[in-house]
């Protein structure tokens, strides 16, 4: 049903205008942000499929993304495989992931990122989560703890990347940092850390320690999903 067919008080603008947006389903608030649907689809369904559970694969014919996450989440080639979603509308859910990127960076430089842990698991899973190799990134914070800078610094298969530790060290001293959060995406799904993770956590502790950076963490993010080696006392 096209929106301007539904009652005035169930149609999404003026319910989050009224009720808040907390008011909103998930469907309904990226209605909002679609505007239209197509020929023979309103926008409402169209957001519909878009969050349904995929088919086979993300983003594949006869399946959506399996939820917000999973849309925001989605490469820009994902999405232009999906018919209704033009280059606009395209550019609008892209935009939506990279404000929430720079309001989380932006957190994160304000406060330390103890404070912040949902955060910084959020951060690193927006940065990371999406991508179809495996890659190693810092954030380089200051003496308390507060974002400097977030870079990625190697990038490797589906399976692995090889981490150079005298890089590391060169890339934390450059930045005046005097700690650093360690993460890595495992785009097989799943966030167990294996031997070779706490392996590479332990050598570059190390070789940090020998210029006065601390490692406080290593976060391992896969699509949905985020786990804290600290937090299982392997840092």
């Amino acid at each position: 049903m096209p929106l301007k067919d539904l009652p005035l008080d169930a149609r999404p603008r003026e319910k989050l205008l009224a009720r808040g947006p907390g008011a909103l389903s998930d469907a309904e608030l990226l209605a909002l942000l679609l505007r239209t649907g197509i020929q023979g689809k309103g926008v409402l369904q169209l957001a519909q499929e878009l969050l349904a559970p995929p088919a086979r694969g993300t983003g594949e014919a006869g399946g959506g993304f399996g939820g917000i996450a999973g849309l925001l989440n989605a490469r820009a080639d994902d999405l232009a495989r999906i018919k209704g979603l033009g280059p606009a509308k395209r550019a609008e859910l892209v935009a939506v992931l990279e404000l929430a990127r720079r309001a989380l960076a932006e957190q994160l430089r304000q406060q330390p990122v103890f404070d912040t842990p949902q955060a910084v698991r959020q951060y690193l899973q927006l940065h990371l989560a999406p991508l179809p190799h495996e890659v190693f990134a810092l954030l380089l914070l200051d003496s308390q703890h507060r974002l400097i800078a977030f870079e990625e610094l190697f990038r490797g298969t589906l399976t692995q990347t090889s981490v150079y530790p005298r890089e590391v060290v060169l890339r934390a001293l450059q930045h005046k940092a005097a700690a650093v959060v360690l993460a890595h995406n495992h785009p097989s799904g799943s966030v167990q850390p294996s031997r070779a993770d706490e392996a590479l956590t332990q050598t570059l502790k190390s070789a940090l320690a020998l210029v006065d950076v601390r490692v406080l963490d290593h976060v391992i993010v896969a699509p949905g999903a985020a786990l804290s080696m600290a937090g299982l006392g392997l840092v």
